[in-house]
């Protein structure tokens, strides 16, 4: 007669934690470290993600497969190409505008050090800064910007490949899910909710972008703040990331103003900026994202300092998406994980109901 086998004994809970934390402490490192690759990937997935009713709906509506993946692609590739197109042509605008503004450029730069000299900065080392700034080095800080174009192109390529094969990989996810779904319910719906909240946060903060983007533009353009439709574009991007979006986008305008009308226009942009984003950003937008996607105005604010750090700057456009991710793969999927949920969701939704 066999005896069974003693039953293995688990490990003390502090061991548990921290090789869980060390686990995690790994990922990041590798997610941080391989940023170049992942950045774009996950872009690509949440372009596709966004985009993909119009493929079911052309499927819905007795379309072939490798049509519907065609306007699948096509939808994808001109909402990618409409906007590089307005960014190079805004920012060619940009580029002709810096040689008529370098003199004002070096006028004010001496103008401040002149102020800093009479609350006792010293004589000589303000002088030695003042002469170092040279107006021909504005040209060169717009060539050394341009030599980055290339990164970016390369980068871009990567991107455009990726969408390609994702979007034709898209057709047969439904039959892959319902496979998956037999086993592993709980990962098909956490995936599912995951795909949705994500395209209602990317409607929410692309209608209210767009409302930002309207009104920055027109108040910029009655200012008279040269490239106000670039600087429109730049509040459009730069609402996608949360929080800080709104400084990141006021601070070229901001400048531009102060190099064309000095400092009453630079302040006239600001009070214009700070009212909108009082208002839409500040105000209004925040409950309906909380609302739409169930994540504290406080998750998102560290979701974005987490992100930005591990992914650079796709991962402060790409905050909320990559926290609804892990969510879903961690939170969603199980449900002894159900207090996370608790704690991360908006104030209105954790609200009781009457």
């Amino acid at each position: 007669m066999t005896t069974p086998p003693a039953p293995r004994a688990a490990l003390p809970r502090g061991l548990t934690v921290l090789l869980a934390a060390a686990a995690v402490v790994v990922v990041i490192a590798g997610l941080k470290a391989a940023s170049w690759f992942v950045g774009p990937v996950l872009l690509a997935l949440v372009i596709v993600i966004a985009v993909s009713p119009v493929q079911s709906w052309a499927r819905r509506h007795g379309w072939p497969g490798w049509l519907s993946t065609l306007l699948l692609l096509l939808a994808v590739y001109g909402i990618i190409v409409v906007l590089i197109l307005t960014i190079i042509v805004s920012a060619a605008r940009l580029v002709s505008l810096f040689p008529q503004y370098s003199n004002q450029a070096t006028a004010l730069f001496r103008e401040a050090v002149a102020t800093l000299e009479r609350f006792g900065v010293d004589r000589d080392a303000a002088a030695k800064t003042a002469g170092s700034l040279d107006p021909a080095k504005l040209g060169s800080l717009v060539s050394g910007l341009l030599s980055g174009v290339t990164s970016v192109l390369a980068n871009l390529v990567f991107l455009l490949a990726l969408l390609l094969f994702l979007s034709a990989e898209a057709s047969g996810l439904p039959a892959r899910l319902a496979e998956i779904a037999a086993d592993r319910r709980p990962v098909v719906t956490a995936l599912h909710d995951f795909a949705r909240g994500t395209r209602r946060y990317l409607v929410i903060t692309t209608v209210f972008g767009f409302i930002v983007a309207v009104f920055d533009t027109i108040g910029l353009a009655l200012l008279g703040v040269p490239v106000a439709v670039l600087w429109g574009v730049l509040a459009f991007i730069t609402n996608y990331i949360p929080n800080v979006g709104f400084i990141l986008g006021l601070i070229p305008p901001a400048l531009l103003g102060l190099l064309s009308g000095g400092w009453p226009l630079m302040l006239e942009v600001i009070a214009l900026y700070s009212v909108l984003n009082l208002v839409i950003q500040s105000l209004i937008q925040p409950r309906f994202v909380g609302s739409g996607v169930g994540l504290s105005a406080t998750v998102t604010f560290l979701a974005l300092i987490f992100w930005a750090w591990v992914l650079g700057g796709l991962g402060a456009l790409l905050a909320i998406p990559m926290t609804l991710l892990v969510k879903a793969l961690l939170v969603d999927t199980d449900p002894r994980a159900n207090w996370v949920t608790a704690l991360v969701r908006s104030a209105s939704d954790s609200a009781p109901k009457r």
